[in-house]
């Protein structure tokens, strides 16, 4: 009997999901056509009926829950699953509930893509290791209640466009603590970790935020080529001390945030394909120089390159990773059926797999397209935007967001080397979990106040694109 309910839920969880994601893309295809104008003859959804497909969202996102949790009872037989199951559901209801009736003009979208990641990853990591599940739980709950207050924050703080050298000298402070004797300690080949009693924390993780934070104010107030270039100085700093750490994919976001940032600012393809192009050169210099301090990145190089000859050793993690995934097959084995913790660091790096290989390569994809709809939605955010600042902040958090979870999908996958970065909301691990929450809150407190109208004016974005091209238009 309980093998019958374990696959019958099975292929209602991967109807559901492709449900689910329909709805996303039927929101996102109209929000797209409407910012960018390009379509002018089709009229925009009507509020009514967007406001109904995010009503069926909740109701698909609870179902999927229910179901995965179900399965997961009937496979363990133990109360508390069902405790940590009832839980999820008040902490969920709850937060939807209170937030969008405190913030009228906030975006359910958000919430309920933030919530969809957040619950999967609640599933996956009971199935791995309840223990890390209820840790993941009890973090992401307490951040959820902080974030809530971010959208006060924004509207009351008016000068967080100014503090450029506050972000500057905070974000580096903070990525030098690992360098501090009996506080920063070595994982996985790199020492960017921090220690503070039972609790490791990563620094790079909160790092980012404050790093685009700074690009975001520096950005906004050059009016020079000097300015420019004392921002990719500063920014220089930043990725050099991720390097000195051993934390290369760490430095790969920065960058990528850097370049596009500045792409953004200027308007200028040159400086993109010029950014792109240097980047990486200096990748492949640098490791052809380093490759001997930097033992594990040759390691997962070698891996990535031929993993089945090195598949007793360095390739033994990667292939273990496509051997799950295969096994899966478009359907999965189903929750309970697999075998995901014979990937190693399955819970947090390679949890992607484990999703691959229990729930199926149907589920994997539409959870791909998941992280694709929130992408295109926070770029949709970022155009409408007419403050200059917030711009430019929602629109590197909107880079950091899709990139980390290109490095984590590509190295599952073997398409790049895996980079050692978390799957976000999803993967196990608290500094990712908060700082993505964080991440989340701030684009949804800078939506708030867009749609309050107290953003800005069209003129302060007008006037700062006209000066950044006349820097660099070489008149």
């Amino acid at each position: 009997m309980v093998n019958i309910i374990v696959e019958l839920s099975k292929y209602l969880i991967i109807t559901i999901i492709i449900m689910y994601t329909y709805l996303c893309f039927r929101i996102i295809f109209f929000m797209v056509l409407y910012t960018i104008k390009c379509f002018t003859v089709l009229k925009p959804v009507r509020e009514d009926k967007k406001n109904h497909a995010l009503n069926v969202q909740i109701v698909y996102v609870f179902i999927i829950h229910f179901l995965c949790y179900l399965t997961l009872f009937l496979k363990y037989k133990t109360i508390s699953i069902v405790i940590f199951y009832l839980l999820q559901m008040i902490v969920s209801i709850v937060y939807m509930v209170s937030y969008h009736g405190i913030y009228k003009k906030s975006s359910r979208l958000i919430t309920n893509n933030m919530s969809f990641l957040l619950l999967i990853g609640y599933v996956m990591l009971t199935r791995l290791d309840f223990d890390l599940a209820k840790k993941q739980f009890a973090f992401a709950t307490i951040t959820l209640v902080i974030t809530a207050f971010i959208p006060l924050v924004i509207m009351k703080c008016k000068n967080l466009k100014n503090w450029d050298i506050f972000y500057a000298i905070l974000g580096i402070g903070f990525l030098i603590t690992v360098f501090v004797p009996f506080l920063g300690v070595s994982k996985y080949g790199s020492t960017n970790w921090i220690q503070i009693g039972s609790i490791s924390l990563q620094p790079m993780e909160f790092v980012k935020i404050i790093f685009v934070f700074f690009l975001a104010s520096a950005l906004n107030k050059a009016k020079g080529f000097k300015d420019y270039i004392k921002v990719t100085l500063v920014s220089g700093i930043f990725m050099l001390i991720l390097v000195a750490e051993k934390d290369l994919g760490g430095a790969t976001i920065f960058m990528m945030i850097f370049i596009m940032m500045i792409y953004l600012a200027t308007q200028k393809t040159m400086i993109l394909i010029g950014g792109l192009g240097g980047a990486a050169v200096i990748a492949t210099v640098g490791y052809s120089l380093l490759k001997d301090k930097f033992s594990h990145v040759t390691t997962r190089i070698n891996a990535w390159l031929d993993p089945f000859s090195y598949i007793n050793d360095a390739g033994y993690q990667i292939c273990q990773s496509l051997f799950a995934i295969g096994s899966g097959g478009m359907e999965g084995r189903g929750l309970g059926k697999g075998l995901p913790t014979a990937v190693p660091v399955a819970s947090s790096d390679f949890i992607f797999s484990a999703i691959c290989e229990e729930l199926g390569v149907v589920f994997a994809l539409c959870l791909i397209l998941m992280y694709i709809s929130c992408f295109i939605y926070f770029i949709n955010i970022s155009m409408k935007i007419r403050n200059s600042f917030y711009k430019n902040v929602a629109f590197g958090f909107t880079i950091c967001f899709i990139f980390q979870t290109f490095l984590n999908i590509g190295g599952v996958t073997k398409f790049i080397p895996s980079t050692g970065v978390t799957l976000p909301l999803v993967s196990y691990g608290v500094s990712s979990v908060v700082s993505t929450l964080f991440l989340f809150g701030i684009i949804q407190g800078i939506c708030v106040l867009e749609n309050n109208g107290v953003g800005g004016n069209e003129e302060q974005t007008v006037y700062k694109q006209s000066n950044h091209e006349e820097v660099f238009s070489g008149e």
